[in-house]
């Protein structure tokens, strides 16, 4: 591991770096994330990713466990503390981030338990899916466009290291979802058909709407099967971070 010490915010890399962090979609002109604090670096190591550029603060480097992180990177650059700050986007910065070199955008599985994001906006929300889907073996996330930029630094976040384990594809246009092999299965508060009452596909891909405006009327069209999530408690409607969750795991439930 080469190891520089950088004083100046006009380095190259720290320039870029703090461009990837405030830049929700740099990453799709870099090729590369921003990756802020030691708990997402080991997520996305535990997954085979490696980092291409370890940045740490000078304290860090006296800590045996953040030390040993940097060892995963060719690079690394110790700064201080204030220049480490410029990078961050958290109230409470890290003392340790990395750069990692994404991969080409990978091929749809035609055959594979999918979700499908349907222009959701809010990066909490996609991220919370995100985790979901990783946590009930759901491996593929379709981003339907208009949805919020999947490795943005706030979903990355939110997502809590679910990125690395998942298939993730953005850009995708409704027509697309014709080369899907499995059924899509959406949400509706106009359905008879309860969720915990009906045999769900499975494998199958489950269609998650935008928080205002739901699943486009194109895309419920092409939707296999409609279910209702019960609230006996009365409200509106859920979440749809909540929502996604629900059927997951009931779909995961029915599969044993």
């Amino acid at each position: 591991m080469k190891l520089d010490h950088v004083t100046s915010r006009d380095n190259p890399a720290l320039v870029r770096l703090r461009k990837l962090g405030a830049d929700a979609t740099a990453y799709r002109k870099t090729g590369s994330v921003w990756v802020e604090g030691d708990h997402l670096i080991r997520a996305a190591l535990q997954r085979g990713w490696q980092p291409a550029l370890v940045v740490l603060t000078e304290d860090a480097l006296q800590t045996q466990a953040l030390a040993g992180l940097a060892e995963a990177a060719p690079r690394a650059l110790v700064v201080p503390v204030a220049l480490f700050k410029g990078l961050s986007g958290l109230e409470s910065p890290a003392a340790i981030g990395a750069e990692f070199m994404l991969p080409a955008s990978p091929a749809m599985d035609a055959g594979a338990a999918s979700v499908v994001l349907d222009r959701l906006q809010d990066a909490g929300n996609v991220g919370a899916i995100l985790r979901s889907a990783a946590a009930f073996g759901v491996r593929q996330v379709l981003a339907i466009k208009g949805t919020a930029a999947l490795w943005s630094p706030k979903v990355l976040r939110a997502g809590q290291g679910a990125h690395f384990g998942l298939r993730l594809i953005e850009g995708v246009a409704v027509a697309d979802l014709a080369h899907l092999a499995v059924p899509l299965v959406a949400t509706s508060s106009h359905t008879a058909q309860a969720l915990n009452q009906v045999t769900l596909p499975s494998p199958c891909a489950w269609v998650m709407g935008h928080e205002g405006q739901g699943v486009a009327a194109e895309l419920m069209a092409r939707c296999a099967l409609t279910v209702g999530i019960p609230q006996p408690g009365g409200e509106e409607s859920l979440n749809v971070a909540a929502a996604a969750a629900i059927c997951l795991y009931e779909s995961e439930r029915q599969r044993h």
